[in-house]
């Protein structure tokens, strides 16, 4: 089935800012509030957030086999479930309705007001209803440099490492969209130089700067998943800032890796982009040496060139500064084989399962995807726009991670994640 939503030469009768991330070839799913605390699935052009649940009371998906109540949901689940074909004819649909030849909505003033809302007036939700989250640990330079500060710079990466994808389950619980606060968390840390820990507020808190795709219902328990059939299975993509504690992390890894250091807080951009969205982006993953296992080979073009970027805004400072500019195509290990690696043994995958790329690191320095790269532990420290200075994340810093890709012809984007770090909880 073609992807007629990604025609170039399509224009949508909905005013669209230059540079916007929400072109008309866009068209992510999400779920939003309204001012009259009505949730619905939904999608988004230009500045404006449209409701698919009041599109389909009023027919407009005509044609297409979807049950009754399939956007009047607070997430997306039971749509990602139905599967690609759905999203695509679904999709395809929406631009059909918004291009700026089609009629029937655009000169329906009536429909159009119980449509279209200001973005700015809606109040964006976790998308998926997320029963699992995995985080992957898939970008080599970002391995390399862990390994080189915390374990051996000779030899920085395990044996294991490119030979799989290696990943850890992390708590779902915690996922939250942009616009959430995180309270700096506490944990036992050991004071350097010290024998014995202490347990008070985390004092190297850091943000990951990552990807992470949503999934469809994949498998039976014990079946694996083809290389060549893991994208049929991907929904789409979000930003991702999985926020760290160091030195609780530093503490805790050994022998079982990051525990409390990472699950009290994974922030995830509201609009998810879908893969069809993001098909004229497609380029090639680093070259794999050694070459992996049968069952993780792949041939063509499975990665995206997603331009990537953090910023940190203190409180009070109008203009955030910039700290990473990297990008998803220096990721080591594919989405595909990630999935794939994933059911291998078996494991079932779920829809609204969402996994996380790892720290998406490049080759320099600009490029590091957290501050325990870019300060190199906190023994570099940089310098805001401010004049001040961060080794880590400072308590009422915000933290904003933008994404986008772009070629001669579209731009699309995916908004951003942005949270601020507030001083650790006091129960009232």
């Amino acid at each position: 089935m073609p992807i007629s939503a990604n025609d170039t030469k399509r224009k949508s009768w909905l005013s669209v800012p230059e540079n916007s991330d929400f072109p008309i070839q866009n068209i992510p799913f999400g779920v939003f509030l309204t001012k009259e605390n009505i949730v619905t699935v939904g999608t988004r052009i230009g500045d404006y957030a449209i409701d698919l649940g009041a599109l389909q009371q009023m027919n407009y998906f005509s044609g297409i086999e979807l049950t009754d109540d399939m956007f009047m949901q607070d997430t997306l689940n039971d749509f990602i479930s139905d599967g690609k074909k759905t999203w695509r004819l679904v999709r395809n649909r929406i631009a059909d309705i918004f291009d700026d030849n089609n009629p029937k909505l655009r000169d329906n003033n009536k429909h159009k007001d119980i449509v279209i809302f200001n973005i700015l007036d809606v109040e964006m939700q976790l998308p998926v209803l997320i029963g699992d989250y995995t985080d992957f640990y898939s970008s080599k330079e970002h391995a390399t440099n862990m390994g080189k500060m915390i374990r051996d710079p000779k030899n920085p990466l395990l044996p294991n490492w490119v030979h799989m994808p290696i990943g850890y389950h992390g708590r779902s619980s915690t996922i939250i969209p942009s616009g959430i606060s995180v309270h700096r968390p506490m944990g036992q840390t050991l004071p350097h130089g010290e024998n014995s820990p202490v347990f008070g507020p985390a004092r190297c808190v850091d943000f990951e700067l990552e990807t992470a795709f949503i999934t469809t219902d994949t498998n039976i328990m014990g079946e694996i998943i083809p290389i060549n059939e893991a994208e049929d299975y991907i929904f789409g993509m979000v930003l991702l800032n999985d926020w760290s504690t160091r030195d609780i992390q530093k503490w805790e890894y050994i022998p079982l890796g990051p525990f409390l250091s990472k699950n009290f807080a994974t922030s995830i951009s509201p609009w998810i982009v879908t893969m069809d969205a993001l098909e004229p982006f497609r380029t090639s993953s680093p070259k794999q040496n050694p070459s992996p296992l049968p069952y993780l080979q792949q041939k063509g073009k499975h990665s995206f060139d997603i331009h990537l970027e953090v910023a940190i805004q203190p409180e009070g400072i109008e203009t955030p500064t910039i700290v990473s500019k990297s990008n998803f195509k220096y990721m080591y290990w594919t989405m595909n084989q990630q999935l794939t690696h994933h059911t291998s043994n078996g494991c079932r995958v779920n829809s609204g399962d969402m996994m996380g790329s790892g720290t998406i690191s490049g080759p320099t320095k600009e490029s590091y995807g957290s501050m325990l790269e870019i300060t190199w532990g906190g023994k570099e420290p940089i310098k805001l726009n401010d004049g001040t200075e961060r080794k880590f994340i400072n308590d009422n810093d915000t933290v904003i991670m933008k994404g986008f890709c772009k070629n001669s012809q579209v731009r699309i984007g995916f908004g951003e994640v942005s949270s601020k770090l507030l001083p650790p909880y006091v129960r009232k």
